[in-house]
């Protein structure tokens, strides 16, 4: 295993990179999608089941594990990893974003973010410092700088008086980092700047001055649409650190990530693949499906024949269909593991292609097997 974080880039084919990232709990290939494990899980799914769809790496958030069953409890118990029984690298997000949407009562000032839980009404303050602590405390091994994350749309004053908020809670959540971190963990910068390219590269410039290993994409998927997102995509990433991973926070649908990536995104994170599993919504490679509708009450054909995927290929649509209209467990679980296994495939196609010059070929593809027409 690395003894240090490192990132090496193996091929691109246009903006499209693919490459490993080095933790000392094991490499991650990106582009890379991670599995959101919000509460130390990722829901209705066994880690190894998890790892078995080819995830190099899950997400763990720091909101809800600070406030349930703390951060200074899960490092008693010997951390995040030991915990959840997952020794693979865990990516922490800064638990800001989970405040300014879910919690009661927040206010908002330079210090950092006083709130209520939105479990039990207690209140809490999350400073970059504290966001900090907590993560060093569950031991993760990527963390990320607390942030302000605003909606879009939103003024060009107010956007940049946010992101300027963001950049001093970077240098200060780097301090912390500095002081708190252990070996071989790193912290990342996100850029803000809503959908503004100016502020956008202010965001970049001023955070590449404090100096990460790694950068963030915050601030989208909030609500803005594909092609928005895509256009501050083409004016950010390209001004980024080639030499750096790029981590777009919070996305997102298969079209989304391919897009994504065709414009030189190398992580991603979504609860689009476990959420939707749980609701009946299976992705395929012909596109979306509900599983409850009636037209798969009598289908005996798999998700996927083909797929090394036990959910994907063992289980007829019929029965799935069965399950959620009576309600077992089993549906969601299984619906679940197949999407998430189908996400994990779409990334190692990914990056085949890119590696083999095909990329274009790729995306095309998958145009016209899921009918998506903005990629």
């Amino acid at each position: 295993m690395a003894a240090d974080f490192s990132f090496s880039l193996n091929a691109t084919d246009g903006p499209a990179r693919t490459g490993v990232i080095a933790t000392p709990r094991g490499e991650i290939r990106t582009p890379a999608f991670m599995p959101v494990g919000t509460a130390g899980t990722v829901k209705a799914m066994m880690v190894d089941h998890v790892r078995a769809t080819g995830a190099d790496i899950v997400l763990g958030n720091t909101y809800h594990l600070m406030l349930r069953p703390t951060a200074e409890r899960v490092a008693a118990l010997g951390g995040l990893h030991k915990f959840m029984n997952w020794p693979h690298p865990i990516l922490t997000d800064s638990g800001g974003f989970q405040v300014m949407s879910l919690s009661k009562l927040r206010k908002l000032t330079e210090e950092g973010v006083s709130f209520q839980s939105h479990i039990d009404g207690s209140k809490h303050m999350l400073t970059p410092e504290r966001s900090i602590e907590i993560q060093c405390l569950l031991g993760s091994d990527i963390q990320m700088q607390l942030d302000e994350c605003p909606a879009i749309p939103i003024e060009h004053d107010k956007a940049r008086e946010s992101m300027l908020l963001s950049v001093r809670w970077a240098e200060r959540s780097k301090r912390a980092f500095e002081e708190k971190s252990k070996p071989g963990q790193a912290l990342f910068g996100i850029v803000q700047g809503a959908n503004y390219e100016d502020l956008r590269r202010e965001s970049l410039d001023k955070l590449m001055e404090i100096g990460f290993p790694g950068y963030s994409i915050g601030g989208l998927a909030v609500g803005e649409g594909r092609e928005e997102m895509f256009r501050v995509l083409e004016f950010t990433t390209p001004h980024m650190d080639q030499a750096k991973p790029r981590y777009l926070m919070g996305v997102g649908k298969p079209a989304d990530i391919v897009g994504a990536v065709a414009r030189g995104v190398d992580m991603f994170d979504c609860v689009a693949p476990t959420r939707s599993g749980r609701h009946g919504q299976a992705w395929t490679k012909a596109g979306a499906i509900n599983i409850k509708n009636a037209a798969f009450a009598d289908d005996p054909a798999p998700l996927d024949p083909e797929s090394a995927c036990p959910a994907s290929r063992d289980y007829s649509k019929a029965y799935l269909h069965h399950l959620f209209r009576a309600g077992e467990y089993l549906g969601p679980m299984l619906l679940t593991w197949h999407n998430l296994h189908y996400y994990q495939e779409l990334m190692a196609g990914m990056r085949s292609a890119i590696a083999e010059g095909r990329f274009a070929d790729f995306v095309a593809d998958f145009r016209a097997a899921t009918g998506e027409t903005i990629v």
